[in-house]
C-alpha cells in the first residue's frame, strides 16, 4: 500500500501547467519539478526562475487559434493538466475576461482530455468571487452551454449586462466550477477526475493588477479571518493535492482555499435571528 508522501508524488508523470510563468503557476511548477514530473509549460511569455517547466510553450488562452496552435504542440501522453492562467476584471475588458478565464480554458481542457487515460487528472483555478455560483447557476448556465469558443463569444456579446457585472470575472470563475460539476460526470466514467479550488486574496501579479485598477481599499475590505492573503505556495499546495493520487476518490468538487472567508459569512449568519419559515 502506498503511503500518503507517495500518493503526493509524480513521478514519471508528464504534467501540463498553463499560467506558468508566475504568481501561483510558477509556485505549481517548481514543486512538481520537485515532485518528480516532467512539466510542460504554457503562458504568453517565458519564465526565467531556474526551476520552471522543462518543455515552454507560448499560449494565448483568449486566442482559440493559439490554444490549437499549443494542444498539437504539446501531444500525448498528459497525466496531469493544471489550469492555472488567468486574467482579473483590472484589465478593463469583460469579454477578453471571459474568453482567456473560461472559454479558451474550457477549449484547451477539452482538447487535453480527449487524449488522457483512466487514473489522469485536471483541476482549475476559480475565485472566492465566484462564491455565489450556485445561487446564479441558471444565469450562468446559458454561458456552460454554449458548445465552442465561438458560441460562448456570441452569447456574451447578446448578455452584455451578465458579462459586465463584475467586469467578467465572477461569470468566468462561477462557469469553471459549474463547469467542473457537470464535467465531472462524464470524466469518471473514464477513470479521470476534475476539480478546482477558490482562492481567496492571494499575492500575485493579479493582486497588483487590481490595486491599480481600483486602488488598495477594494481588496482591504474583503474580510481575512486568518488576519493576511495567501501566498502562491499555499494555493500551490491544494493544486497539486487535488491533481496527486492522494486525493484519487475526490471529483467535481471546489475546494475553496479562502484563509476562512466563507466560513466566517456563514458564522455571521448563524449568529443572527434565523429567516421565516416560508410557508
Amino acid at each position: 500500500m502506498e503511503t500518503f508522501e507517495q500518493r503526493c508524488r509524480f513521478d514519471g508523470q508528464r504534467v501540463v501547467v498553463t499560467g506558468c510563468a508566475s504568481g501561483i503557476g510558477a509556485s505549481v511548477v517548481a514543486e512538481l519539478r520537485r515532485l518528480g514530473a516532467r512539466v510542460v509549460g504554457l503562458d504568453l511569455r517565458r519564465p526565467h526562475r531556474p526551476d520552471g517547466p522543462d518543455e515552454f510553450l507560448v499560449m494565448d488562452q483568449g486566442d482559440p487559434a493559439s490554444v490549437d496552435a499549443a494542444v498539437a504542440r504539446i501531444g500525448s501522453p498528459v497525466d496531469a493538466l493544471f489550469n492555472v492562467a488567468g486574467v482579473s476584471s483590472g484589465i478593463g475588458d469583460p469579454l477578453r475576461v471571459v474568453a482567456v478565464n473560461f472559454l479558451g480554458m474550457r477549449q484547451f481542457t477539452e482538447a487535453i482530455v480527449a487524449g488522457m487515460q483512466a487514473g489522469a487528472s485536471v483541476v482549475g483555478v476559480s475565485s472566492l468571487a465566484a462564491a455565489a455560483y450556485h445561487e446564479n447557476r441558471w444565469e450562468t448556465r446559458g454561458l456552460l452551454d454554449t458548445g465552442s469558443f465561438a458560441e460562448g463569444v456570441a452569447w456574451c456579446q447578446e448578455n452584455p449586462e451578465i458579462v459586465a457585472d463584475g467586469g467578467g470575472y465572477r461569470l468566468s470563475k462561477e462557469a469553471l466550477i459549474l463547469y467542473t460539476a457537470r464535467r465531472s460526470v462524464g470524466l469518471a466514467a473514464a477513470g479521470i477526475r476534475i476539480n478546482c479550488t477558490g482562492p481567496g486574496v492571494t499575492d500575485t501579479p493579479i493582486l497588483d493588477q487590481l490595486r491599480t485598477a481600483y486602488g488598495s481599499q477594494y481588496l482591504d475590505g474583503i474580510p481575512q479571518p486568518l488576519g493576511r492573503s495567501a501566498d502562491p505556495g499555499e494555493q500551490a499546495a491544494a493544486l497539486l493535492f487535488l491533481n496527486s493520487r492522494a486525493a484519487a476518490y475526490i471529483t467535481g468538487q471546489v475546494l475553496w482555499v479562502d484563509g476562512g472567508n466563507l466560513a466566517a459569512r456563514l458564522a455571521s449568519e448563524l449568529a443572527g435571528p434565523a429567516p421565516a419559515t416560508r410557508q
